[in-house]
């Protein structure tokens, strides 16, 4: 594996690990598709943008070597709380699996505990986790609702997600203000009445 450094800047430290071999493979064939775009690769604004392409592809798409439930394992305690436990405005990054574009925006997850939490930034993680992958929106949503309801098995979850898409912005039907809104819910939360209060409480600033 190789690291790379991006310096340090107030404090801040980054290293991002990428596998040498599959970089030059993506790398080649970035080469190949800029030159089938109609660009000379050899120029020398484009000199190492196969490189980066390579390695920034590899960065937006690490959730495939990780283990969302495993986050979950690593971090559940013991506790006797049965009341809602909501994370919201956790940002996403992701990747449509339909035309490679990114969406953007936020996921807002609620669980009700059933003998067990979980740490709260775990929470984020595993949305970070699936949002790192090739997705469309919808299956993202379940992705999350599945994951905590499977690991902890708590009385219910909730997840909504709200997201900007650039293949409706960029190309397409063009449309740059369009937010598209995604819902899951089990247990508890299937209750006209717990459901309301879980959209009432994200909805608050």
């Amino acid at each position: 594996m190789e690291d790379s450094y991006n310096g340090d800047l107030s404090g801040y430290k980054r290293i991002d690990r990428f596998d040498q071999k599959v970089t030059e493979q993506i790398s080649d064939h970035y080469s190949e598709i800029i030159q089938l775009l109609g660009e000379n690769v050899s120029r020398e604004g484009l000199l190492k943008t196969p490189q980066r392409v390579a390695k920034s592809m590899q960065f937006l798409l690490q959730g495939y070597d990780q283990d969302p439930e495993q986050m979950l394992r690593d971090a559940m305690f013991h506790e006797e709380y049965r009341q809602m436990v909501i994370v919201k405005d956790i940002e996403i990054y992701s990747m449509c699996e339909h035309h490679m574009l990114p969406f953007i925006g936020k996921a807002h997850v609620g669980y009700i505990p059933n003998g067990y939490i979980t740490g709260l930034s775990k929470i984020a993680r595993v949305v970070d986790a699936f949002a790192r992958r090739l997705q469309v929106q919808e299956r993202l949503t379940s992705q999350i609702k599945d994951c905590i309801q499977n690991t902890l098995n708590p009385l219910g979850v909730a997840v909504v997600i709200e997201a900007q898409h650039l293949c409706m912005q960029m190309r397409g039907v063009q449309k740059q203000h369009s937010v598209t809104t995604t819902s899951d819910f089990t247990g508890a939360f299937e209750r006209v009445a717990t459901r309301e209060e879980f959209i009432r409480l994200i909805s608050s600033k």
